[in-house]
């Protein structure tokens, strides 16, 4: 068998084709495939992500709830305005149950503290250091929202052995603002 011109040229032909489909077809097309499948992964790891994120969100949502409820209780435990001078009668009569002689009330200036109030009551008071942490607990254990602060303690004399106390502090309730009658 003898290859002439026209052989080798059809020979040339014939090996020629599949290296330009493979440079001119296959090529391109592998590229804009892996192209494609990138950003498949990408898609999929931002889905994993959202799904992630929702997950979160209605973890979120459960737990603003439980923070809402933990707020209607503690609104429920604020006073109006008008019941805070039973409050402060409240606090003189559990202050003489504890065993402390009837305490000085002087009321300071109102102070708003974000959408509440808060009445601050200078005490000052005298009796036994038991009646005194005998009050702290009662005081503590009241339905309403107070709190103790400015505490000066002061030792007194030494009657049937036990000491007596003067106590000064500032207790302050909080209440809400009762809301104007509209006409």
């Amino acid at each position: 068998m003898q290859l002439g011109a026209r052989e080798l040229a059809t020979f040339g032909l014939v090996l020629a084709i599949p290296v330009m489909s493979f440079i001119l077809v296959f090529r391109p097309q592998n590229q804009e495939i892996n192209a494609a499948l990138a950003e498949i992964g990408h898609k999929r790891e931002i889905l994993e992500r959202l799904r992630q994120e929702t997950a979160r969100n209605a973890d979120l949502q459960q737990a603003n709830e439980q923070i809402a409820e933990r707020i209607r209780k503690d609104e429920a435990r604020l006073p109006s305005s008008s019941a805070v001078d039973q409050i402060v009668k409240q606090m003189s009569a559990l202050a003489v149950d504890s065993g402390l002689q009837a305490p000085t009330l002087k009321s300071l200036k109102p102070l708003q503290a974000a959408l509440y109030w808060e009445q601050p009551l200078e005490m000052t008071t005298s009796g036994t250091f038991r009646g005194f942490y005998r009050f702290l607990r009662r005081l503590e254990r009241l339905p309403r929202i107070t709190r103790v602060v400015d505490l000066d303690i002061k030792r007194g004399s030494v009657e049937s052995g036990e000491p007596e106390i003067s106590v000064k502090f500032t207790l302050s309730i909080y209440f809400q603002q009762e809301e104007p009658a509209s006409e």
